[in-house]
């Protein structure tokens, strides 16, 4: 289970064992859902919330606040993703120390 960002008590990671659409998990506060990233022609088009069985779901404050990291850090998200379940490389996490 890479883990790809930290930011502010958040956690943004992949499972080892994921599939397409490219999405991100996000953990905060006990709670945690999944963001489908929707790129077409090489630009992110829509961001896709869905909800992870098992796991209270993120209230609408953090949902926005994941909403806005991925739309800001959605180029090194899928860089990310490349490089871990295409190129098979080790994935480092990123501290996020600056408020969006």
């Amino acid at each position: 289970m890479p883990k790809i960002f930290e930011y502010f008590g958040f956690i943004f990671y992949f499972f080892s064992n994921e599939h397409e659409p490219i999405h991100v998990h996000v953990k905060h506060s006990g709670t945690e859902c999944i963001f489908d990233l929707i790129i077409e022609d090489g630009q992110l088009k829509d961001i896709m919330r869905r909800e992870k069985q098992g796991a209270k779901p993120i209230d609408s404050k953090d949902e926005k606040v994941a909403i806005e990291f991925i739309n800001k850090y959605w180029q090194r998200i899928v860089e990310k993703w490349i490089d871990f379940f295409v190129m098979k490389k080790v994935v480092k996490t990123t501290h996020i120390k600056e408020k969006i």
